[in-house]
């Protein structure tokens, strides 16, 4: 597994330890790797890939393959991170109850914790808990819906935080209240329809799409019967020929948009 850090996080290093709170942003960035390792192990879990981590200024990320991931999957995945902050929680909670003396070394775990759980089930995008709306806000309203809901919920989320600044002038929160601020006007990326079968989609299993059509199938025909979520396989009726998914890309560089896919 690798780790990519961005330049801006040797910053808040620098930053820490000149005003005597190195010690908390470590624990912190422990903390955030933690959470982040329980979507790594839920993603291998059901056979997806992970290449990296990136800690950034404001926390950690883990890059995962999940194309084509179900709403299911991606709930379970987005709350695997917060559930590994919670079991924290819970071990840190019990250590106090059996040992009380180990409380003066272990409470910066518990609060990075609380902290790290609390704001990851705020329901604002790309937070887990806005992951987790997403999923079934789609699943009721349809994706266009949810993305205009996302957005709302985004922009009041990052108004709450930024009145709670005033309210206890902590500079994190109005960082983060931009953030979250900037994810709202993100574009989002366009769902591909055209896809690869990546190894890890074939290891976990790729169901196949049969159809069968006649010798006049254009090209822009089949390409609407592309689906990323199943591996295709055109079937002529008049000859029995067949032609893969992959064999149809190849056909798509090479003939026009109304030409036959057969011959």
């Amino acid at each position: 597994m690798k780790i990519s850090i961005h330049p801006l996080f040797f910053a808040v290093l620098i930053f820490s330890a000149l005003f005597g709170g190195l010690l908390i942003c470590i624990i912190c960035v422990l903390t955030a790797l933690l959470h982040e390792c329980g979507h790594i192990f839920c993603a291998a879990r059901y056979g997806y890939e992970c290449e990296r981590i990136r800690l950034m200024p404001y926390g950690a990320a883990a890059v995962c393959d999940i194309d084509g991931i179900s709403a299911a999957d991606e709930i379970k995945l987005a709350l695997a991170g917060p559930a590994v902050n919670a079991a924290i929680c819970v071990a840190t909670a019990g250590l106090w109850w059996f040992f009380p003396q180990t409380y003066a070394y272990t409470d910066i775990i518990m609060y990075a914790s609380l902290a790290m759980l609390a704001v990851n089930l705020l329901p604002a995008y790309p937070l887990d808990g806005g992951r987790v709306a997403g999923c079934l806000l789609s699943r009721l309203f349809g994706q266009k819906t949810a993305d205009v809901v996302l957005r709302a919920l985004n922009l009041i989320v990052a108004a709450a935080l930024a009145a709670a600044f005033f309210f206890c002038a902590n500079a994190t929160l109005l960082v983060f209240a931009l953030f979250l601020l900037c994810s709202a006007f993100e574009k989002r990326s366009p769902a591909v329809r055209i896809n690869f079968s990546s190894p890890s989609r074939l290891r976990r299993g790729q169901e196949i799409k049969c159809v069968l059509v006649d010798g006049k199938l254009t090209v822009l025909a089949a390409v609407r019967l592309l689906d990323d979520k199943r591996y295709l396989i055109l079937r002529n009726r008049d000859d029995g020929s067949e032609l893969t998914q992959d064999q149809l890309y190849a056909v798509i560089s090479e003939k026009g948009i109304y030409d036959s896919v057969w011959g």
